[in-house]
């Protein structure tokens, strides 16, 4: 006898019942005062790394690449996004947040193919340097543009618009649009490449153009994670964007799993919280963020999930299944 499935239509709305939930309930928390500003700012902190941890995933872990610039990226994204807020003040606040984001988003999404269209014709520890190159290239510029960027004194009084609720309905669309496209016939292609370049290539699959489009898409919402940083900030200093930051948002896919969008989600909060909840120990607090990231390599090499994503319609499908058999159970009984 087959068990109990959930038709789609349900399931999305058991999503979206679940999402607006969870939205009130995170600004039900901060309008009460039961938190504190620094961990105010440590939830926006951990949506904006999510972002930037899920959108590097779609072309380190589904695509198989292995790119070091995804600051540049979040650099161009978070001045496109800032200098659009500074001159949109006289905007309603709505209306100024989404052209922000959406510019933002733009902007970092045409550096993405204009980078990757000539570094994803090379591989590995080549596409590294490339990349690694672009993101220095761009920190660079920003520090020699000081009419534009501020220079290396920053970009100051920008407009606080990471509110909460911005950050959280980018958090959730990102990871959304994401999902939708890895379960496309674009992302199966995406998928295919990674499997076996010359094999996808026979098939008729072009390998250009998706990996080109992946590191647009991954580029866009990194881009946006960008402005929502500038948001968070206030202001923004060249030293934000340098060669560490692509490597702690590398640290955060590969310690969740590459190609597990729940554990890039995962390892994006721990890995952002961990300073804070660290801060009893602030001498040694560098040394435990090692030795734990040096423990879960040596135990667990595929990451925190593996290639595991995880499906709220598959959980609630093996629970009501659990319960079928549970009652048919008692009945015989």
């Amino acid at each position: 006898m087959k068990g109990k499935r959930i038709s789609t239509p349900l399931s999305y709305a058991i999503n979206l019942v679940l999402i607006i939930l969870a939205l009130i309930v995170g600004n039900l928390i901060i309008s009460s005062g039961i938190t504190s500003r620094a961990q105010n700012s440590l939830f926006l902190q951990v949506g904006i790394y999510v972002i930037l941890a899920v959108s590097l995933n779609v072309v380190t872990g589904y695509l198989g690449q292995l790119p070091l610039g995804h600051a540049g990226f979040m650099a161009v994204g978070a001045y496109t996004g800032a200098l659009v807020w500074k001159a949109t003040t006289y905007m309603p606040t709505a209306i100024s947040i989404i052209l922000g984001l959406l510019i933002a988003g733009i902007v970092a999404a045409i550096f993405g193919i204009i980078i990757g269209i000539p570094a994803l014709r090379l591989k590995g520890d080549y596409l590294s340097i490339v990349t690694l190159g672009f993101g220095e290239i761009i920190r660079v510029c920003i520090i020699n543009l000081p009419n534009i960027t501020g220079g290396t004194p920053g970009l100051l009084n920008i407009p606080k618009h990471s509110t909460f609720t911005v950050v959280y309905i980018c958090v959730v669309i990102s990871c959304a649009v994401i999902h939708l496209i890895m379960k496309s016939r674009h992302g199966r292609a995406i998928l295919a490449i990674r499997d076996n370049e010359i094999a996808a290539e026979s098939c008729g699959i072009s390998t250009t153009y998706y990996k080109v489009m992946a590191f647009a898409v991954s580029a866009f919402f990194a881009g946006i994670a960008g402005a929502l940083f500038a948001g968070n900030q206030g202001s923004l200093f060249p030293k934000a964007f340098d060669f560490m930051a692509s490597i702690n948002i590398l640290v955060m896919v590969v310690l969740g799993g590459m190609g597990s969008m729940i554990g890039s989600v995962i390892a994006a909060t721990v890995l952002t919280s961990l300073p804070l909840v660290l801060q009893v120990f602030s001498k040694y607090r560098m040394i435990i963020y090692s030795l734990l990231l040096i423990l879960m390599m040596i135990f667990k090499p595929s990451g925190l999930m593996g290639t595991y994503d995880f499906s709220l319609r598959r959980l609630l499908e093996k629970l009501l299944n659990k319960l079928r058999k549970t009652k048919e159970a008692g009945s015989n009984e």
